[in-house]
């Protein structure tokens, strides 16, 4: 009976306790593919380093003796296989010659191999502080370039290889400091006078893992312009700005990078301290300054030795230097500066001192949104900006990014903010990049005029080749026109090869008609909540939801949203006055955060049957097609995908309750332009009742009847429309001095 992949992990398991998943999994799957080793590559010594590296050389003497009688087990249980790839090896050797798989023209390959310098393991445990991984770094890239190699020959099956997370992590073991120091070294600024913040690189290649991104493309960034990317959910969007902001895209040197990703580390530093500290430039020379001053005043106490003069002279130049570049930044206006982003974002005077670790994911987004408007680079990239805040603070961004004096790549989803603030749009499809010129209204009409324009020039060459070909067909073998029939046939070969144009892929989304039920069907009557009763949240709210409600709630976050949905649910009782519901009713609920409530070790298909069994796979897969997760999609862990894809789980979901009333919170979030307007669609067409929460204009304009405004204890209808309420919030903030 052969071995299996399982037996080999967990024969490492119980003899080297403790060793990384990653390291077990990835040997295990190694040595049961032998095939794809080089011929002269001994498996059993490559296992071996692996795992000496991982134990560590620091490891007792009983370590080396598991690992040892480890080796010997394996040899033992690999003895076929091994036996048969040497009699292969031997047979192959034994002619002196090789046939390639295909001809190789060594004046145009790279037939070095990269790796050929890698004769020495590093030891990570000098290199990183703190928790580090003990895997031996070049090694692991050295094994990972097999892999990646005997992937891609593997053409025929579709499993991303995405690097390892043990390379991952040894890459993240940095301080926000540091990398920033890294990306932008404390002499950018100087070297970036009198030079062009101007981006173009003619053909960039961009890979995640063994997938191709971007092939070819262009790269064409104008400075002071702001740039809206626009694409499909799983296109490479998020990758290509992280390849932009590690610069392994080839961005001058002297253009300063920030990107806003990932929220803040929690710790005891306040926001506002948070937002200063941010600038590192500004920080490392208020640093140097006091410093400076510091060894000036112990100077002066010295007396007048030729020494201490030159030692007083060199501080007291370097200070002017640092004060020139302190001048030159403004550092004296930075805690004006940051506190007036802090009250934009929704930050109060009180929230500016309280701890960052003191505030949530949500607002711990907006204080990295913060710290990077605070630092003005030249080139600042932000992935889906407006998933992390309220519409109050979305009106307030939209506002300030307007007059941005840098460049600005923005990753987006939401066609009003895109509107109100890009200059320019890129479309990113097919391992290209296409520029238009204007907000993404413009794009989309300039667009679909070219679209047409395409698919008319394919069907006016196709008819000219048809006609050509009809010619021919019908007197090629005629002697009176045999030549003219020649003439065609020349004609058609010189045509360029004419590729169809790109077919617009749309989307839909499908919910259940649900059955009438009669009035009321849900409704708040005088409630009021609070989560103790001497800090009431809410007072005195009165809403009555029928089968045709489509109402929108909007507010800054905190003023009980959230809190609203949730009495509506039962998942909250209020403190005074009742909830009333149809017996009847059915309610689904998407909550904003609706990723935790998924299974990320199981399949879509698998998690549907969990928490609605009785259906066969076959209707499982159908039901969750109605959400655009098809083909494989459905069988991958929830895990892998993208956050539009695990939006649409949710929605299949809900759908399965067959719910008479959907309230939903923060919907659009992650969902791709398609999957927004497919949202939309079905929300329109659908006879159940709608209570949203969302920051999205377009959105809210599209589906809502009703605008009500959650503020200061009260949720109540608001006479307008969303924009009218922008503009109102945006006036207030202005206002405030």
């Amino acid at each position: 009976m052969g071995v299996s992949a399982e037996d080999i992990a967990e024969d490492i398991r119980n003899a080297l306790p403790g060793t990384e998943e990653i390291i077990i999994q990835y040997l295990s799957g190694y040595l049961l593919d032998l095939d794809d080793a080089a011929e002269d590559e001994d498996v059993l010594q490559v296992t071996r380093d692996i795992l000496d590296s991982a134990i560590g050389s620091s490891s007792s003497l009983a370590k080396k003796g598991d690992l040892d009688g480890l080796v010997e087990r394996l040899a033992e249980q690999l003895k076929e296989p091994l036996t048969r790839r040497e009699e292969k090896n031997r047979a192959g050797r034994g002619t002196g010659l090789v046939r390639l798989d295909k001809v190789m023209d060594l004046s145009k390959a790279n037939v070095i191999s990269s790796t050929i310098a890698f004769t020495e393991g590093v030891d990570l445990e000098s290199i990183n502080k703190g928790k580090a991984s003990r895997v031996d770094v070049k090694k692991l890239e050295k094994q990972e370039a097999k892999l990646r190699a005997k992937i891609e020959k593997r053409s025929k099956r579709t499993v991303l290889y995405e690097g390892s997370k043990l390379l991952d992590q040894h890459k993240k073991q940095q301080t926000y400091e540091e990398m920033f120091m890294k990306i932008n070294p404390l002499d950018a600024a100087a070297a970036s006078k009198n030079k062009s913040k101007d981006i173009h690189l003619n053909s960039i290649d961009v890979n995640f893992g063994s997938n191709r991104i971007l092939s070819g493309a262009s790269l064409t960034l104008a400075y002071g312009r702001r740039y809206g990317i626009i694409g499909r959910n799983g296109v490479g969007k998020s990758t290509l700005l992280r390849h932009i902001a590690m610069r392994e895209v080839p961005i001058p040197p002297h253009i300063t990078i920030l990107f806003v990703e990932q929220e803040i580390v929690g710790d005891d530093t306040p926001a506002i301290e948070s937002v200063l500290k941010a600038d590192v430039w500004r920080d490392t020379l208020l640093r140097e300054e006091a410093a400076l001053n510091a060894k000036l005043a112990e100077l002066e106490g010295e007396g007048d030795d030729k020494r201490f003069e030159d030692a007083r002279e060199e501080a007291s130049t370097r200070l002017a230097e640092v004060h020139a570049r302190l001048a030159e930044m403004e550092a004296e206006s930075g805690p004006a500066r940051a506190a007036a982003l802090l009250a934009g974002l929704g930050f109060s005077e009180e929230d500016q001192q309280r701890p960052t670790k003191s505030f949530s994911g949500g607002w711990r987004m907006r204080l990295a949104l913060a710290r990077a408007l605070f630092v003005k680079p030249a080139l600042l990239l932000l992935d889906e900006p407006s998933n992390h805040i309220d519409l109050n603070a979305l009106a307030w961004l939209e506002d300030y990014l307007q007059t941005w004096p840098g460049t600005l790549l923005v990753v987006s989803h939401d066609r009003a903010f895109l509107d109100a603030v890009a200059t320019d749009i890129i479309h990113m499809h097919s391992g290209r990049l296409d520029y238009y010129k204007g907000n993404f209204t413009q794009f989309y009409s300039t667009k679909s005029e070219r679209d047409r324009n395409l698919r008319k020039e394919y069907e006016t060459q196709m008819e000219y080749r048809k006609h050509l070909q009809a010619f021919i067909d019908r007197w090629r073998y005629n002697a009176n026109r045999a030549a003219q029939a020649q003439s065609k046939i020349k004609i058609l070969e010189k045509l360029p090869e004419l590729q169809p144009p790109e077919v617009e892929e749309t989307e839909t989304f499908k919910f259940p008609e649900t059955e009438k039920i009669s009035p009321p069907v849900l409704q708040l009557n005088e409630a009021s909540f609070g989560y103790t009763p001497d800090k009431v949240l809410l007072k005195g709210i009165n809403i009555d939801v029928g089968l045709d409600s489509r109402i929108a709630v909007v507010g800054p976050n905190g003023a009980g949203k959230s809190t609203l949905i949730k009495l509506l649910t039962g998942e909250l009782k209020p403190l005074a006055g009742h909830v009333s519901q149809n017996g009847r009713l059915r309610i689904g609920y998407f909550a904003q955060h609706h990723v935790d409530n998924l299974i990320p070790n199981m399949s879509p298909v698998q998690f549907l049957a969990s928490k609605f069994p009785g259906k066969t796979e076959q209707e499982y897969r159908g039901h969750l097609g109605n959400f655009q997760i098809s083909g494989m999609t459905g069988l991958q862990q929830i895990g892998t995908l993208s956050g539009g894809q695990k939006s649409r789980v949710a929605f299949a979901m809900l759908s399965l309750q067959r719910p008479h009333v959907l309230l939903l919170d923060e919907p659009t979030n992650h969902l791709d332009i398609e999957g927004l307007d497919a949202l939309m669609t079905a929300l329109s067409s659908w006879n159940g009742g709608v209570i949203l929460i969302s920051h999205d204009e377009r959105f809210i304009t599209k589906v809502a009847k009703e605008l009500w405004v959650c503020a200061d204890g009260t949720v109540s209808k608001f006479k307008g429309d969303v924009q009218a309420y922008k503009s109102l919030i945006v006036s207030n903030i202005k206002a405030k001095p």
